[in-house]
């Protein structure tokens, strides 16, 4: 069996388990907002990038917490692996649970819709891993935005 085939097999359950996790998640019931306008001045983001993060997209409530997950994303994670498109950020479920990394996720497309999000639960549910990707260029953000050290 080729070892990319069997690699992804093994996360195919965890995808379907984070589906119905955020399908049945007090943060799934939190309605979409609109984009901030076009002529809005507030946007965040490097002036020079396409990765401009929407500051409206969550209501303060949501962006409180989201904050704070952030914050224990950032100091949690045990390993941080520098991937073609990105970064990965790992977790110990202990630490961080797959509720949590959901919560995020889903608040943090809102507000940073140019990421690609992966979750995976690996090890026999002893790690618990979030790959951030995106287009051309996105490491640098990441770095920033996250904390990660430069090389």
């Amino acid at each position: 069996m080729n070892a990319k085939y069997s690699k992804a097999s093994r996360r195919r359950p965890a995808a379907v388990a984070l589906a119905i996790l955020i399908g049945t998640s007090p943060a799934a019931a939190f309605p979409a907002q609109a984009p901030a306008p076009p002529n809005d001045p507030t946007p965040q983001g490097p002036p020079s990038g396409n990765f401009i993060c929407n500051v409206h997209a969550l209501t303060a409530a949501e962006r409180a917490h989201h904050r704070e997950l952030t914050a224990k994303l950032i100091a949690s994670r045990t390993a941080t692996v520098e991937t073609p498109k990105g970064y990965e950020f790992q977790y110990s479920p202990s630490a961080v649970t797959l509720a949590e990394l959901a919560d995020w996720t889903v608040h943090e497309s809102k507000c940073c819709p140019f990421f690609d999000f992966h979750i995976d639960l690996e090890e026999r549910g002893s790690l618990i891993c979030l790959r951030l990707t995106g287009a051309e260029g996105i490491k640098p953000f990441i770095r920033s935005e996250f904390n990660v050290p430069a090389e």
